[in-house]
């Protein structure tokens, strides 16, 4: 399930600042202290901001623009940075929480890149915005040869009500 990106007014303040927080994430980044997430043994990596309500204060502190963004979203439970390596795949997969929607901006994102969640095929876009159920099976992509894309990713409570989700043929982007 994709939601339209207006129904979440703080979306449309985090694509406005896109750039922004792009800057602070090219800023802050750092391979050492990347977490290679062997889970999908695919090379994402994720600089992480806030896991499981915890935050994780010497990145939030290098990226301050970000964290004040961040912390607007009502129910934000993790935040991070997420890299997906040149020639790498994240494969098939679904989230363990039915609370959970999934908010994807993208920073860098190199011709080849996209996501499928359930049967919709979504390429992201620079400045762009995805929300979707993070417990629909989803896999992504990066079959650029030299860059690495670069989201922030969100995940938060879904609200209550929440906004029906989007029937889809094109993307809905807010950039």
């Amino acid at each position: 399930m994709i939601y339209h990106p207006a129904d979440f007014p703080w979306a449309t303040m985090l694509a406005d600042n896109w750039m922004a927080i792009r800057e602070e994430f090219i800023a802050a980044y750092d391979p050492a202290s990347l977490e290679d997430d062997e889970i999908y043994e695919s090379g994402w990596d994720v600089l992480g901001l806030q896991f499981d309500s915890r935050p994780i204060q010497s990145n939030r502190d290098a990226c301050p623009v970000t964290t004040a963004l961040i912390d607007k979203i009502p129910g934000m439970t993790s935040a991070a940075f997420s890299l997906l390596r040149p020639e790498s795949h994240i494969t098939s997969h679904h989230g363990e929480r039915e609370d959970i929607l999934r908010f994807h901006l993208g920073l860098i994102v190199p011709e080849g890149c996209a996501i499928r969640v359930g049967s919709v095929l979504c390429p992201w876009v620079q400045g762009g915005v995805l929300i979707f159920d993070d417990n629909i099976e989803h896999e992504a992509w990066n079959t650029c040869l030299k860059i690495s894309r670069a989201l922030l990713l969100v995940d938060f409570l879904r609200p209550s009500p929440c906004p029906d989700p989007i029937e889809v043929e094109t993307l809905p982007f807010l950039n």
